[in-house]
């Protein structure tokens, strides 16, 4: 056995926290000599690991067993908001209407489709009834029936013809991200013989004879593109494109309008792309532009004047990137091509989507993420006319918009108090229709709930954008339990968004906050530059800065506050638990990536040399490795008091190893002079948790009421 048990209090009725042993393996690099003693729980096959595991797991079980009501409170509180039998909006593409329905005690549903009616070609979607299927339905996919006999299951691809003869699907049904595909001919019902093995997210068709797809390397990164021909054996596919460098992934996808094929190199900071006409599969494909490192770029097109012209959003002419205009066949260097929005200090451009008759563009202003429309004229190009709504906090963009040619515009939108609503936009008139806004079966009003924001200066004063979310009549003239979230990191923005789940934090008196730190998107590519690398520190201090903020104003106490963070955004909750354990109550930290000097240390791991480009390469630059060091959660755990904190991982994670958490709180039980130390391992799931919409309730269920005990000291 290679861990001990240890009464918390030297009772002999006390649950027993288990003692990882100490088993030291050195570790050497630019001179610098580090003992990691907990090392061997990487042999995820190791009995002694899979041991250690499961005993965390039942003293997590035991130390957690006050709260089993308020843990079942809240469980049936998020099942009371959510319509148990409910369906997605149809979305057109071609002859069908394509929808999801699920019924009630059912975790995961059905896809469906119905025939368009073609002498109602108004473009409204139809309205599939409640109780039962609609008028000629046809069931493409029963995913229970086919998770059943699965602890995991989760759809990789799901991608018709544009006929509507051929579905190609895959699942993956351990959580380790690895997909079997498989196509299913939709007049016959029956399965096709082809079959896929281990193949990544996606699948894309060119036409009705040829399937594209990718695999990944030995580190699990998507590094190749292959052509499967529909009736052939797997062993037959094609390799059409292999990345040889290592910080780049590999994917394909085509365009709206089916014209073309994209093959897309990228990295962190680089992107490279290759195009291929549809009707030519087994073609060449073309470079369009040659890779330069710092250079990212993503292509589209556009039919103007009768000629078909590439769109291109880059960063070519600055870092919050342009979109800019070309030929086809005659290529202008990216730099000199003709900007149709240019760069602009303040706007971060995220992209554009386009079709026959209109540009959709998506950007950031002002920390919002925001969109736009241009309606194209008879002749060149016209303007993009931003599509406003009346929150000061809201998320809109487009939403599935399949066909070339669509009249109208379907988007989705929400924010903090505004539950998830899907609408058409009509191109035409500027109308918006709601076709659907996610019904709360127990009654919700937005008016009982606000939300807002505020600024917080950093030490080095930056101004750090926080949203303040929180019941409308509560006292906020008195200090109130507090959650406060972040992530800052990969450019990703934490943007408004509706959360039945969240309510049971704010009914029981909660403010739940989020701190837009530095190294995440929310404010430009400045921001995302200003929190990685070799000033990742600066996501930290933004956080802790925050904390003592919402302290100041008299929001609330470091006895009432905690905080929450998952995968990269765990990275964050790891240092802060360092840094400033004394600001918080509890700290939850979700598949968190604690580990990070030792992980980008072993170029041979899932994803590590991407992620050079994010957090730095210690493994050939001595500048890097002190830094990372120097904030690292794991290597930087002393003896102090912490908080309560309790992490959360799933053994089959492929993104952050469950061995991070499981060395983190190993080490922290060894060193921590106080606070309550939990692990909890899934030990059948993939880096989202568990699946299933129930169990994931329940996962969502026990993390709330370990956050609300901790802020507010309620177990009911």
């Amino acid at each position: 056995m290679q861990f001990s048990a240890q009464s918390d209090n030297g009772s002999t009725n006390a649950p027993q926290a288990p003692r990882a042993a100490k088993k030291p393996q050195f570790r050497v690099r630019h001179g610098r000599e580090i003992v990691d003693n907990y090392e061997w729980l990487r042999d995820k096959e190791s009995p002694d690991t899979l041991a250690y595991l499961e005993a965390e797991n039942a003293y997590t079980k035991q130390k957690t067993a006050h709260l089993d009501t308020l843990r079942e409170n809240i469980f049936e509180e998020i099942r009371s908001r959510v319509k148990e039998t409910d369906m997605s909006v149809p979305t057109r593409a071609g002859d069908w209407w394509y929808y999801a329905r699920i019924s009630e005690g059912k975790s995961y549903g059905y896809s469906c489709r119905v025939p368009v009616d073609k002498q109602d070609d108004s473009w409204v979607p139809p309205t599939i009834p409640d109780d039962g299927p609609a008028d000629g339905e046809q069931v493409l996919l029963d995913l229970d029936t086919l998770a059943e006999g699965h602890d995991f299951f989760t759809l990789g691809a799901s991608s018709v013809t544009t006929s509507g003869c051929y579905l190609a699907y895959s699942v993956d049904t351990t959580g380790d991200e690895r997909f079997d595909l498989f196509v299913k001919d939709l007049e016959t019902g029956k399965l096709l013989d082809d079959r896929l093995t281990g193949i990544f997210y996606g699948a894309t068709w060119a036409g009705e004879d040829y399937l594209f797809y990718s695999r990944v390397d030995d580190a699990w990164r998507p590094d190749s593109v292959w052509r499967h021909k529909i009736g052939t054996p797997e062993s037959e596919d094609v390799l059409v494109y292999r990345e040889e460098d290592e910080r780049f992934n590999v994917g394909i996808g085509g365009t709206r309008s089916e014209r073309y094929l994209f093959i897309e190199s990228g990295s962190k900071i680089t992107t490279e792309v290759r195009m291929l006409k549809t009707d030519d599969p087994t073609g060449d494909y073309e470079l369009l532009w040659e890779r330069e490192s710092g250079v990212e770029y993503t292509v589209d097109e556009v039919l103007i004047d009768g000629e078909w012209r590439l769109i291109v959003t880059h960063n070519a002419t600055g870092p919050n990137f342009a979109i800019s205009e070309c030929a086809i066949d005659n290529r202008p260097p990216l730099r000199e091509l003709t900007d149709l929005v240019a760069h602009d200090d303040e706007v971060r451009i995220e992209g554009v989507d386009t079709f026959s008759s209109h540009i959709v563009l998506s950007y950031r202003r002002g920390g919002i993420g925001r969109v736009a429309l241009m309606r194209l004229p008879e002749h060149g190009y016209g303007t993009f006319e931003e599509i406003e709504f009346d929150e000061e906090l809201f998320t809109a963009g487009a939403g599935a918009n399949a066909e070339w040619e669509a009249p109208v515009l379907r988007m989705g939108y929400t924010s903090f108090t505004t539950p998830a609503t899907v609408l058409d936009y009509d191109l035409a008139t500027g109308e918006k229709t709601i076709l659907k806004q996610q019904e709360i079966p127990n009654g919700y009003r937005r008016e009982d709930y606000t939300s807002y924001r505020i600024w917080t200066t950093a030490s080095d004063g930056t101004e750090i954008p926080v949203s303040v979310v929180h019941r409308a009549d509560l006292d906020t003239t008195t200090p109130n339990p507090t959650l406060l979230y972040g992530y800052g990191s990969y450019e990703a923005s934490m943007d408004p968004g509706f959360s039945v789940s969240r309510l049971s934090l704010l009914d029981r008196g909660m403010v739940f906050v989020i701190a837009h730190v530095r190294g995440g998107g929310e404010m430009g590519r400045n921001w995302y530059d200003d929190g990685k690398m070799l000033r990742k520190k600066n996501t930290f201090t933004d956080f802790i800065a925050v904390a003592d903020d919402l302290v100041a104003r008299g929001l609330t106490t470091p006895d009432q506050l905690v905080a929450e963070g998952g995968s990269a955004g765990g990275m964050l909750i790891g240092a802060v638990a360092n840094m400033a354990p004394e600001k918080f109550a509890g700290l939850l930290a979700v598949v968190p990536f604690v580990d990070a000097l030792t992980s980008m240390l072993m170029p041979e791991l899932p994803l590590t040399v991407p992620e050079w480009d994010e957090w730095g390469d210690p493994y050939h630059d001595p500048e890097v490795y002190d830094y990372m060091a120097s904030y690292a959660a794991y290597d930087n755990v002393v003896a102090q008091d912490y908080p309560d904190i309790l992490a959360v991982t799933s053994l089959n994670d492929t993104r952050v190893l469950y061995v991070e958490p499981a060395k983190w709180l190993a080490k922290l039980r060894e060193f921590a002079t106080g606070g309550e130390i939990l692990l909890q391992t899934e030990m059948s799931a993939g880096h989202g948790g568990v699946s299933g919409r129930y169990d994931k309730w329940r996962q969502t269920a026990f993390e709330y009421a370990w956050l609300v005990h901790k802020a507010t000291g309620l177990s009911s």
